[in-house]
């Protein structure tokens, strides 16, 4: 009796929506989108130096300035937080023991970029931005050589 009532309550609820990428045997798996976010990162972190404050008090242009600012700091913080989910996917759904064999370098590669991530997040420091990408780099190399592949190494900007 109170099986089949539960099992009635739970036909008529809705399933609670999810989202995955990835755990799942879809096998899909690409570096790119790291390298768009990490490149992200290094455009807005050039973005945000090459800012220069209003003189005065002219209170327009300073919320103007401030608003471009934030704008720019919240974009390159939300990029490293994508290069960095990314990056830890390929690393801990992708890349498996016997790439080791390969790649000996290749936690200590993700871990440091990772790091980097946190690193962009926190300052605008383009040398910073810089080395993410050259991070990115060295797994997007490790990951197509992985697949018996030399896929190019190309950025949009």
């Amino acid at each position: 009796m109170l099986r089949s009532a539960l099992s009635a309550i739970l036909r008529r609820r809705p399933a609670a929506p999810v989202q995955a990428h990835c755990d799942g045997p879809c096998g899909v798996y690409d570096p790119a989108s790291a390298r768009v976010a990490a490149e992200a990162v290094l455009s807005m972190t050039k973005k945000l130096l090459a800012m220069t404050p209003p003189d005065g008090a002219d209170a327009a242009a300073w919320a103007t300035y401030n608003n471009t600012f934030s704008r720019f700091v919240a974009v390159k913080e939300e990029q490293a937080q994508l290069t960095k989910k990314e990056l830890l996917i390929l690393w801990t759904d992708y890349f498996k023991p016997e790439h080791l064999a390969t790649f000996p370098d290749l936690h200590d590669t993700f871990w440091k970029a990772a790091k980097l991530c946190s690193a962009c997040k926190v300052s605008i420091d383009q040398a910073k931005a810089e080395e993410l990408m050259k991070a990115v780099e060295a797994i997007h190399t490790m990951f197509w050589t992985s697949k018996g592949r030399s896929d190019a190494w190309v950025t949009a900007s």
